[in-house]
């Protein structure tokens, strides 16, 4: 798990308690972002993005991987070219358009209602939770809650996203630790302050893709 950005002094981050607990299904959402990179060391959780898939790299870093992406009418295996965007996030992308989200750059400044999605065992899951803000912390930060603690280290890497009533879900971070200040507890993600790495990286973003025809695409 990547080091979280707080100062020496304060309670390290700890890898995600262990629990098999199975979390409700989710319906809420037909397109679904979240994406399960295949590497070397297991399964990781990803979110496909208008820039491309976004990783933690806690099980590839380099080379290329295979990933499943899920679309409505059933799961499809994917191969990419993993590229580091440093700073503990790696990228990779398909060669057909996947299911995305849009990332969001301008992270809350007070508290504010999240959604972090993920899938266990093919599964998705979706965990409501609550931004906390604190000076002393870069990054998203998240109250722990009940639902929050049963997260794996498996499903480290799952998205955070922000919720606005009417509007489609939009990328704030990816789960990667958890943070004791004070003696209260919070969940730690990879934020805005670091995913416009994946912007830099993709340059060219936003010109037409070249269409691909494969037997198994409509």
């Amino acid at each position: 798990m990547t080091r979280l950005p707080v100062p020496a002094l304060l309670a390290a981050a700890l890898a995600l308690g262990a629990c098999a607990t199975v979390l409700e299904t989710s319906s809420r959402q037909t397109v679904d972002p979240i994406v399960v990179v295949h590497g070397a060391g297991g399964d990781e959780l990803a979110v496909s993005t208008e820039y491309g898939v976004v990783f933690l790299g806690r099980t590839v870093q380099n080379g290329r991987t295979e990933f499943t992406a899920f679309f409505g009418d059933g799961p499809a295996r994917e191969e990419g070219q993993v590229q580091a965007l440093g700073n503990g996030l790696y990228t990779t992308d398909a060669e057909i358009l996947l299911p995305m989200v849009v990332v969001c750059f301008e992270p809350p400044t007070e508290p504010t209602n999240v959604r972090v999605r993920g899938r266990r065992n093919g599964v998705p899951f979706e965990i409501d939770a609550e931004i906390a803000v604190d000076p002393r912390v870069n990054g998203v930060l998240l109250l722990a809650n009940e639902d929050l603690d049963r997260l794996t280290e498996a499903e480290c890497g799952s998205g955070v996203f922000l919720v606005t009533p009417g509007k489609p879900l939009q990328l704030l971070g990816l789960l990667n630790g958890r943070l004791t200040l004070d003696g209260r507890r919070y969940f730690t993600a990879v934020g805005p302050d670091e995913l416009w790495r994946l912007v830099v990286h993709r340059r060219n973003s936003d010109r037409p893709r070249k269409r691909v025809y494969r037997d198994d695409i409509l």
